[in-house]
Protein backbone atom coordinates (compact mmCIF):
# COMPACT_ATOMS: atom_id res chain seq x y z
CA UNK A 1 0.00 0.00 0.00
CA UNK A 2 1.20 3.50 -0.81
CA UNK A 3 0.43 6.43 1.50
CA UNK A 4 0.15 10.20 1.16
CA UNK A 5 1.02 12.62 3.96
CA UNK A 6 -1.74 15.15 4.63
CA UNK A 7 -1.09 18.82 5.40
CA UNK A 8 -1.08 18.11 9.15
CA UNK A 9 1.40 15.21 8.92
CA UNK A 10 -1.13 12.36 9.12
CA UNK A 11 -0.52 9.51 6.66
CA UNK A 12 -3.47 8.36 4.56
CA UNK A 13 -3.66 5.24 2.34
CA UNK A 14 -3.88 5.94 -1.40
CA UNK A 15 -6.58 3.30 -1.91
CA UNK A 16 -9.56 2.83 0.36
CA UNK A 17 -12.80 0.90 0.45
CA UNK A 18 -16.03 2.86 -0.01
CA UNK A 19 -19.31 1.61 1.44
CA UNK A 20 -21.85 3.92 -0.23
CA UNK A 21 -25.14 2.06 -0.89
CA UNK A 22 -23.94 -1.11 0.83
CA UNK A 23 -26.82 -2.27 3.06
CA UNK A 24 -26.07 -3.11 6.68
CA UNK A 25 -26.04 -6.88 6.15
CA UNK A 26 -23.68 -6.83 3.18
CA UNK A 27 -21.55 -3.99 4.49
CA UNK A 28 -20.02 -5.82 7.45
CA UNK A 29 -19.04 -8.79 5.28
CA UNK A 30 -17.59 -6.60 2.53
CA UNK A 31 -15.56 -4.47 4.95
CA UNK A 32 -14.14 -7.65 6.47
CA UNK A 33 -13.20 -8.89 3.00
CA UNK A 34 -11.63 -5.54 2.18
CA UNK A 35 -9.52 -5.48 5.33
CA UNK A 36 -8.43 -9.07 4.69
CA UNK A 37 -7.44 -8.03 1.16
CA UNK A 38 -5.16 -5.32 2.53
CA UNK A 39 -7.34 -2.20 2.65
CA UNK A 40 -6.70 0.02 5.63
CA UNK A 41 -8.83 3.04 4.66
CA UNK A 42 -12.58 2.55 5.14
CA UNK A 43 -14.87 5.37 4.00
CA UNK A 44 -18.42 5.67 5.33
CA UNK A 45 -20.84 8.50 6.16
CA UNK A 46 -23.76 9.29 8.42
CA UNK A 47 -26.00 9.41 5.36
CA UNK A 48 -24.99 5.89 4.26
CA UNK A 49 -26.75 4.37 7.31
CA UNK A 50 -24.12 1.65 7.68
CA UNK A 51 -21.69 3.05 10.26
CA UNK A 52 -22.71 0.34 12.74
CA UNK A 53 -21.87 -2.40 10.22
CA UNK A 54 -18.47 -0.80 9.60
CA UNK A 55 -17.95 -0.63 13.36
CA UNK A 56 -18.69 -4.33 13.79
CA UNK A 57 -16.17 -5.17 11.07
CA UNK A 58 -13.52 -2.95 12.68
CA UNK A 59 -13.95 -4.79 15.97
CA UNK A 60 -14.04 -8.26 14.38
CA UNK A 61 -11.20 -7.89 11.89
CA UNK A 62 -8.37 -8.43 14.37
CA UNK A 63 -6.31 -5.55 12.96
CA UNK A 64 -4.92 -3.01 15.43
CA UNK A 65 -7.16 0.07 15.31
CA UNK A 66 -4.08 2.25 14.79
CA UNK A 67 -3.44 0.51 11.47
CA UNK A 68 -6.86 1.48 10.14
CA UNK A 69 -7.88 4.83 8.69
CA UNK A 70 -11.60 5.39 9.29
CA UNK A 71 -13.48 8.21 7.58
CA UNK A 72 -17.04 9.38 8.08
CA UNK A 73 -18.96 12.49 7.03
CA UNK A 74 -21.38 14.91 8.69
CA UNK A 75 -24.67 15.22 6.80
CA UNK A 76 -26.37 18.54 5.99
CA UNK A 77 -29.18 18.08 8.54
CA UNK A 78 -26.48 18.26 11.24
CA UNK A 79 -25.01 21.55 10.03
CA UNK A 80 -24.98 23.56 13.21
CA UNK A 81 -22.21 23.61 15.81
CA UNK A 82 -24.07 21.57 18.43
CA UNK A 83 -25.68 19.13 16.00
CA UNK A 84 -22.43 18.48 14.15
CA UNK A 85 -20.53 17.85 17.36
CA UNK A 86 -23.23 15.52 18.69
CA UNK A 87 -23.43 13.68 15.36
CA UNK A 88 -19.69 12.96 15.37
CA UNK A 89 -19.96 11.59 18.90
CA UNK A 90 -22.79 9.35 17.72
CA UNK A 91 -20.74 8.24 14.72
CA UNK A 92 -17.89 7.23 17.02
CA UNK A 93 -20.34 5.21 19.11
CA UNK A 94 -21.66 3.42 16.03
CA UNK A 95 -18.16 2.81 14.70
CA UNK A 96 -17.03 1.55 18.13
CA UNK A 97 -13.99 3.81 18.29
CA UNK A 98 -12.92 6.62 20.56
CA UNK A 99 -11.37 8.64 17.73
CA UNK A 100 -11.74 9.03 13.98
CA UNK A 101 -8.98 9.45 11.44
CA UNK A 102 -10.91 11.81 9.18
CA UNK A 103 -14.30 13.51 9.33
CA UNK A 104 -15.61 15.47 6.35
CA UNK A 105 -18.38 18.01 5.87
CA UNK A 106 -20.40 15.95 3.37
CA UNK A 107 -22.00 18.73 1.33
CA UNK A 108 -21.40 22.49 0.90
CA UNK A 109 -24.95 23.28 2.01
CA UNK A 110 -26.65 24.73 5.06
CA UNK A 111 -24.57 26.26 7.86
CA UNK A 112 -21.47 24.27 7.04
CA UNK A 113 -19.28 26.95 8.63
CA UNK A 114 -20.76 26.18 12.05
CA UNK A 115 -20.39 22.45 11.43
CA UNK A 116 -16.76 22.94 10.40
CA UNK A 117 -16.06 24.94 13.59
CA UNK A 118 -17.34 21.92 15.55
CA UNK A 119 -14.91 19.68 13.65
CA UNK A 120 -12.08 22.13 14.36
CA UNK A 121 -12.76 21.91 18.09
CA UNK A 122 -13.01 18.10 18.04
CA UNK A 123 -9.73 18.04 16.13
CA UNK A 124 -8.02 20.27 18.70
CA UNK A 125 -9.40 18.07 21.49
CA UNK A 126 -7.82 14.97 19.91
CA UNK A 127 -10.96 13.12 18.84
CA UNK A 128 -10.23 13.61 15.13
CA UNK A 129 -6.84 13.11 13.49
CA UNK A 130 -7.82 15.17 10.44
CA UNK A 131 -10.82 17.12 9.16
CA UNK A 132 -11.93 18.05 5.68
CA UNK A 133 -14.70 18.61 3.19
CA UNK A 134 -16.54 16.79 0.42
CA UNK A 135 -18.13 18.01 -2.81
CA UNK A 136 -16.75 21.53 -2.36
CA UNK A 137 -16.09 23.59 -5.49
CA UNK A 138 -12.84 25.54 -5.80
CA UNK A 139 -14.40 28.83 -4.68
CA UNK A 140 -16.15 27.36 -1.62
CA UNK A 141 -13.02 25.42 -0.71
CA UNK A 142 -10.83 28.53 -1.00
CA UNK A 143 -13.31 30.56 1.07
CA UNK A 144 -13.52 27.98 3.85
CA UNK A 145 -9.75 27.65 3.90
CA UNK A 146 -9.18 31.40 4.12
CA UNK A 147 -11.58 32.02 7.00
CA UNK A 148 -10.95 29.07 9.32
CA UNK A 149 -8.07 28.25 11.61
CA UNK A 150 -7.64 24.59 10.60
CA UNK A 151 -7.12 24.07 6.89
CA UNK A 152 -9.13 21.17 5.41
CA UNK A 153 -6.83 18.19 4.95
CA UNK A 154 -8.97 16.55 2.25
CA UNK A 155 -11.61 17.44 -0.31
CA UNK A 156 -13.45 14.32 -1.48
CA UNK A 157 -15.11 14.91 -4.84
CA UNK A 158 -16.45 13.02 -7.84
CA UNK A 159 -13.42 12.16 -9.98
CA UNK A 160 -13.12 9.62 -12.80
CA UNK A 161 -11.96 9.54 -16.44
CA UNK A 162 -15.13 11.28 -17.66
CA UNK A 163 -14.81 14.03 -15.02
CA UNK A 164 -11.16 14.50 -14.13
CA UNK A 165 -11.60 17.77 -12.20
CA UNK A 166 -8.42 19.34 -13.58
CA UNK A 167 -9.22 22.90 -12.43
CA UNK A 168 -10.25 21.82 -8.91
CA UNK A 169 -7.26 19.45 -8.78
CA UNK A 170 -4.98 22.42 -9.46
CA UNK A 171 -6.53 24.49 -6.69
CA UNK A 172 -6.22 21.64 -4.20
CA UNK A 173 -2.54 21.33 -4.98
CA UNK A 174 -2.12 25.10 -4.63
CA UNK A 175 -3.85 25.13 -1.23
CA UNK A 176 -2.19 21.93 0.04
CA UNK A 177 -5.47 19.99 0.28
CA UNK A 178 -5.50 16.31 -0.62
CA UNK A 179 -7.71 15.31 -3.55
CA UNK A 180 -9.79 12.19 -2.84
CA UNK A 181 -11.99 10.62 -5.51
CA UNK A 182 -15.43 9.20 -4.91
CA UNK A 183 -17.01 7.29 -7.79
CA UNK A 184 -13.55 6.66 -9.32
CA UNK A 185 -14.98 4.02 -11.68
CA UNK A 186 -17.77 6.29 -12.96
CA UNK A 187 -20.53 4.17 -11.39
CA UNK A 188 -23.38 3.78 -13.96
CA UNK A 189 -20.99 4.40 -16.86
CA UNK A 190 -18.51 1.77 -15.68
CA UNK A 191 -19.47 -0.68 -18.45
CA UNK A 192 -18.75 1.99 -21.04
CA UNK A 193 -15.31 2.54 -19.52
CA UNK A 194 -14.54 -1.17 -19.36
CA UNK A 195 -15.34 -1.49 -23.07
CA UNK A 196 -13.15 1.44 -24.13
CA UNK A 197 -10.61 0.00 -26.64
CA UNK A 198 -7.78 2.24 -25.45
CA UNK A 199 -8.21 1.14 -21.82
CA UNK A 200 -8.49 -2.50 -22.87
CA UNK A 201 -5.22 -2.23 -24.80
CA UNK A 202 -3.38 -0.61 -21.87
CA UNK A 203 -4.77 -3.19 -19.45
CA UNK A 204 -3.70 -6.06 -21.70
CA UNK A 205 -0.15 -4.69 -21.84
CA UNK A 206 0.20 -4.92 -18.04
CA UNK A 207 -1.91 -8.03 -17.47
CA UNK A 208 -4.49 -5.94 -15.64
CA UNK A 209 -8.15 -5.04 -16.06
CA UNK A 210 -9.43 -1.70 -17.41
CA UNK A 211 -10.78 -0.95 -13.92
CA UNK A 212 -7.30 -1.36 -12.45
CA UNK A 213 -5.88 0.95 -15.12
CA UNK A 214 -8.50 3.59 -14.27
CA UNK A 215 -7.67 3.44 -10.56
CA UNK A 216 -3.95 3.50 -11.29
CA UNK A 217 -4.44 6.61 -13.42
CA UNK A 218 -5.78 8.61 -10.49
CA UNK A 219 -3.27 7.21 -7.99
CA UNK A 220 -0.46 8.34 -10.29
CA UNK A 221 -2.03 11.79 -10.28
CA UNK A 222 -1.64 11.72 -6.50
CA UNK A 223 -5.37 11.27 -5.93
CA UNK A 224 -6.70 8.96 -3.21
CA UNK A 225 -9.37 6.58 -4.56
CA UNK A 226 -12.17 4.76 -2.71
CA UNK A 227 -13.73 2.22 -5.08
CA UNK A 228 -16.60 0.13 -3.79
CA UNK A 229 -17.80 -3.36 -4.63
CA UNK A 230 -19.84 -6.09 -2.99
CA UNK A 231 -17.94 -8.82 -4.87
CA UNK A 232 -14.88 -10.33 -3.17
CA UNK A 233 -12.92 -10.76 -6.40
CA UNK A 234 -13.51 -7.12 -7.38
CA UNK A 235 -12.56 -5.92 -3.90
CA UNK A 236 -9.26 -7.78 -4.21
CA UNK A 237 -8.73 -6.59 -7.79
CA UNK A 238 -9.24 -2.91 -6.99
CA UNK A 239 -6.36 -2.77 -4.52
CA UNK A 240 -3.95 -4.70 -6.73
CA UNK A 241 -2.64 -1.67 -8.60
CA UNK A 242 0.80 -1.06 -7.10
CA UNK A 243 2.88 -3.41 -9.26
CA UNK A 244 2.74 -1.43 -12.52
CA UNK A 245 3.08 2.18 -13.67
CA UNK A 246 1.46 3.92 -16.60
CA UNK A 247 3.69 5.79 -19.03
CA UNK A 248 3.32 9.51 -19.67
CA UNK A 249 1.82 8.67 -23.07
CA UNK A 250 -0.75 6.35 -21.50
CA UNK A 251 -1.65 8.97 -18.88
CA UNK A 252 -2.21 11.46 -21.69
CA UNK A 253 -4.37 8.99 -23.63
CA UNK A 254 -6.64 8.53 -20.61
CA UNK A 255 -6.85 12.31 -20.17
CA UNK A 256 -8.57 12.50 -23.57
CA UNK A 257 -11.63 10.78 -22.06
CA UNK A 258 -12.41 13.83 -19.92
CA UNK A 259 -15.84 15.37 -20.61
CA UNK A 260 -15.43 17.85 -17.72
CA UNK A 261 -19.00 17.27 -16.55
CA UNK A 262 -20.44 15.69 -13.42
CA UNK A 263 -22.48 12.52 -13.82
CA UNK A 264 -24.47 13.26 -10.67
CA UNK A 265 -24.39 16.56 -8.82
CA UNK A 266 -25.07 20.11 -9.94
CA UNK A 267 -24.99 22.49 -6.99
CA UNK A 268 -25.91 25.40 -9.23
CA UNK A 269 -29.33 23.72 -9.68
CA UNK A 270 -31.76 24.83 -6.91
CA UNK A 271 -33.69 21.57 -7.29
CA UNK A 272 -30.60 19.55 -6.35
CA UNK A 273 -29.94 21.79 -3.37
CA UNK A 274 -33.55 21.53 -2.19
CA UNK A 275 -33.50 17.74 -2.50
CA UNK A 276 -30.26 17.42 -0.53
CA UNK A 277 -31.48 19.66 2.28
CA UNK A 278 -34.62 17.55 2.75
CA UNK A 279 -32.85 14.19 3.10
Amino acid sequence: MEYVTLNNGVRMPMVGFGVFQLPDGDCEKCVMEAINAGYRLIDTAQAYYNEEAVGRAIVRCGIDRKELFVTTKVWVTQHSYDKARASVTESMRKLQTDYLDLVLIHQPLGDYYAAYHALEDLYKEGYLRAIGISNFSAERMADLTAFNEVKPAVNQVETHPFFQQEALYGWMRKLGIQHEAWGPLAEHRLIQLLRTPMLIAIARKYGKTPAQVILRFNVQRGIVVIPKSSHKERIEENIDIFDFELTDEEMQQIRTLDENKSLWLAYDDPNIVEMAMQE
